[in-house]
């Protein structure tokens, strides 16, 4: 037990008790909230009777890259700029630049770098070779490793299986069949997302305006209602003489 106004080191988790702000400690702790189960993306509390959806499949195939004409040789001949697209709708804090750049440092340096040592392999030492070689391998696993991680956040925002296998694994193997796929499957979500949201669209009802009425007009009227009035009485006196005197013996 420590002694009055002795220095006592607190550990991390004691530490963290120490960050109270006034009045939190009069308040009732709500063990359901603390304890309960919360979204991987938004971080909101999960109701008890909540149950994930089930994996769905892809809507289109991993070799349909020419499904899209327009993303098939995007991803062909500059997979980069296809691939930043896709990362930046993944994620909203890098930007499409970013990687691109970082796509074509590590993978299109990395075939550049493989295509130069095997067509420098009468040059180069043998062992200096195959040390380039182990190294292009386990870069080209380590960008795979990056790109699936892309892959595993496009599946879980669409509730996705595993297909054909596991994501890293995919982009190891067909890394360009890969990212077309990503892309034809965000933009088809996209264009089933818009087409919920137009047929939900109301139509508001037409604006209403109220016209006012000047001093001289409202007067006008007034005086030309006055006027018909007077001329319909007047009438009708004359109807009425008219009756009497027809009334009237000879």
């Amino acid at each position: 037990m420590a002694v009055d106004g002795t220095y006592v080191k607190l550990t991390e988790d004691q530490n963290s008790l120490q960050n109270v702000t006034p009045g939190e400690l009069n308040q009732a702790i709500d063990i359901e909230k603390l304890t309960a189960r919360r979204c991987e993306q938004c971080g909101q509390t999960l109701p008890a009777s909540y149950t994930p959806p089930a994996d769905e499949d892809w809507t289109t195939g991993i070799f349909g890259c020419f499904e899209d004409t327009d993303s098939g040789l995007t991803g062909l001949f500059c997979p980069c700029v296809l691939f930043g697209r896709n990362v930046a709708a993944f994620n909203d804090e890098i930007t499409p630049e970013r990687a691109c750049v970082g796509h074509a440092i590590c993978i299109e340096g990395g075939i550049a770098l493989a295509v130069t040592t095997a067509a420098c392999s009468g040059v180069i030492d043998p062992d200096t070779v195959c040390l380039l070689t182990e190294g292009l391998l386990f870069a080209w696993w380590v960008c795979a490793i990056y790109t699936g991680m892309g892959r595993q956040l496009l599946q879980r925002k669409y509730h996705l299986k595993d297909a054909p296998c596991d994501p890293c694994l995919v982009h190891c193997c067909l890394h360009w069949c890969a990212i077309c796929q990503e892309h034809r499957e965000m933009r088809n979500h996209l264009s089933e997302g818009a087409t919920s949201s137009e047929d939900t669209i109301v139509n508001p009802p037409q604006l209403q305006e109220m016209m006012n009425v000047n001093a001289d007009d409202h007067k006008r009227s007034n005086e030309n209602h006055d006027h018909a009035a007077s001329s319909s009485s007047g009438e009708g006196s004359g109807a009425a003489g008219q009756n009497n005197l027809q009334l009237q013996p000879v």
